[in-house]
């Protein structure tokens, strides 16, 4: 068993963000600053892991999986 291989595989899994996750930040942020953000950039704070597949229209998460 490639326990390494696993290993690497379940870290690269996890560091990648779904939508619920934006969907998530995206509330955390209208919360703090009572606005849309424009930006995935602006959720940074709120999200742990790459986000960088997903935008945000019409106040919604939109990438892989939404």
């Amino acid at each position: 068993m490639n326990t390494d291989g696993i290993t690497a595989t379940a870290t690269t899994v996890a560091s990648k963000a779904s939508c619920r996750t934006v969907d998530q930040a995206i509330a955390g942020y209208v919360a703090q600053h009572d606005t849309l953000p424009t930006t995935v950039r602006q959720l940074e704070p709120w999200v742990r892991g790459d986000i960088s597949a997903y935008r945000i229209v019409r106040g919604r998460a939109a990438g892989p999986g939404c």
